[in-house]
């Protein structure tokens, strides 16, 4: 694949504890080309696989803030033909996940400890989901509460799910199997 030079230094190096921020560098780089929300979103795809399954597209992403859609299609329906609750809370990680991961200084990584998910009504339609945290985390040790909205496509709440997720610093020396 012959990508644009920036882009081929950012990509091969696809490891999220190395000493830079890879979602924040990749975002800065690809949010303003043709295509590049599109390519951006695949980007979190790859990374995380079983979050990749729901087609999420990356739409807003600044310090402490994240806009991710989804659309309504067969693969997140379930038998009452409305978008399923674990797609819900799929797309509800996503959102929290990339505002975070935006947001931590370069030394730092993160992994969600818990979520809690209200349904409020029935997803139909495209859904968007809203999710914030403070714009200032660090690489100490502290467990924050990431809130996420999720609205349909006429701006009613859906649902509303909270992360609690753990931050801390990157691990340093050679990656094992067992950390």
């Amino acid at each position: 694949m012959n990508l644009p030079g920036p882009l081929a230094k950012l990509l091969p190096r696809l490891d999220l504890d190395g000493d830079r921020n890879l979602v924040r560098e990749a975002w800065n780089l690809l949010a303003g080309l043709p295509g590049g929300k599109t390519l951006f979103s695949r980007l979190i795809g790859q990374l995380a696989p079983y979050s990749g399954t729901v087609g999420a597209r990356i739409v807003a992403l600044r310090p402490g803030f994240a806009q991710v859609d989804m659309d309504d299609h067969r693969g997140v329906r379930n038998h009452l033909r409305c978008v399923h609750a674990i797609a819900l809370c799929n797309l509800a990680e996503i959102a929290g996940n990339v505002a975070v991961a935006y947001s931590l200084p370069d030394d730092a990584r993160f992994i969600v400890a818990g979520l809690s998910i209200e349904y409020l009504k029935k997803a139909r339609g495209t859904i968007t989901a809203t999710g914030e945290c403070s714009p200032t985390l660090t690489n100490d040790r502290v467990e924050y509460t990431v809130p996420v909205t999720l609205t349909d496509a006429a701006g009613e709440v859906v649902a509303r799910a909270s992360l609690r997720t753990l931050v801390g610093p990157k691990r340093r020396g050679p990656r094992t199997d067992l950390n």
